[in-house]
């Protein structure tokens, strides 16, 4: 089994540490290599492997330090994204090894042309696709794009963790109690992060089961979801509705 940390980042990034039992460990999506290098000098831990989503700087700035620190360091990342420093690439489909556990790579475009996610050992690592109770803006892809991906991660077992890049719980939930101001499971979460934030506590990772309760990006079937889109859609359709949600969330 993996054990997961934290490497807190800039504002609001999580760079997330992949320990294994004997001291090894892999990062994902390293925007900044001090902090990554002094966790490890702290912890005694070996770096393996960086794991990377696409090609943002706030994802990517730290791999260059890093490789140079390790230079044999595997570098696994989006095969059709810019990411000069990868050593191996990956599509969505791909499988990998990291210790002793399966990982398979998911092409979730949308948010970049060609990001992808890394599902194993019931953990998701999901960059800026899906984010709790929200999901990633749309830079390079479409909203059909992002719909599918997010479709594609609600399609994982409900227990699967999810763990995304940042630290965004907080106003993702003011936008969903807008959309959803009657839904009283997203005011017991909002109530739990905000106890979480003014203790400085990450409200990551999240689940599935959870996600599936309060975030209206994987809600747009519900009917109030729909009558919350309304005055900004007249279609029903789902790709519709998830279009004027993260319109809405644009200007929110």
């Amino acid at each position: 089994m993996l054990h997961i940390k934290s490497i807190p980042a800039f504002n609001d990034n999580y760079i997330w540490l992949i320990e294994n039992s004997d001291r090894r460990c892999a990062v994902v999506d390293p925007g900044d290599a001090a902090p990554v290098l002094e966790y490890l000098q702290k912890h005694e831990l070996t770096l393996d492997a960086i794991l990377v989503t696409h090609h943002h700087n706030d994802h990517i700035g730290g791999v260059p330090e890093l490789v140079r620190q390790y230079p044999d360091i595997d570098v696994v990342g989006p095969r059709n994204e810019p990411i000069p420093t990868l050593t191996h690439p990956v599509e969505d489909g791909d499988q990998i090894k990291l210790f002793d556990e399966v990982f398979l790579v998911l092409g979730l475009s949308g948010h970049t042309a060609g990001h992808i996610g890394f599902v194993g050992d019931a953990k998701l690592f999901c960059g800026d696709v899906l984010f709790s109770a929200g999901c990633g803006r749309i830079f390079e892809g479409t909203p059909k794009q992002m719909f599918d991906s997010l479709n594609k991660i609600a399609a994982l077992p409900q227990e699967t963790e999810v763990y995304c890049a940042h630290e965004y719980t907080a106003s993702n939930v003011a936008f969903a109690l807008a959309v959803e101001p009657d839904n009283d499971l997203l005011h017991q979460y909002r109530d739990k992060v905000n106890r979480l934030r003014a203790q400085n506590q990450s409200t990551i990772p999240t689940t599935l089961r959870q996600e599936k309760w309060i975030n209206p990006f994987l809600r747009y079937t519900q009917p109030s979801v729909i009558k919350s889109v309304s005055n900004r859609t007249q279609e029903t359709d789902p790709i519709s509705v998830f279009t004027a949600l993260r319109e809405w969330k644009n200007e929110f």
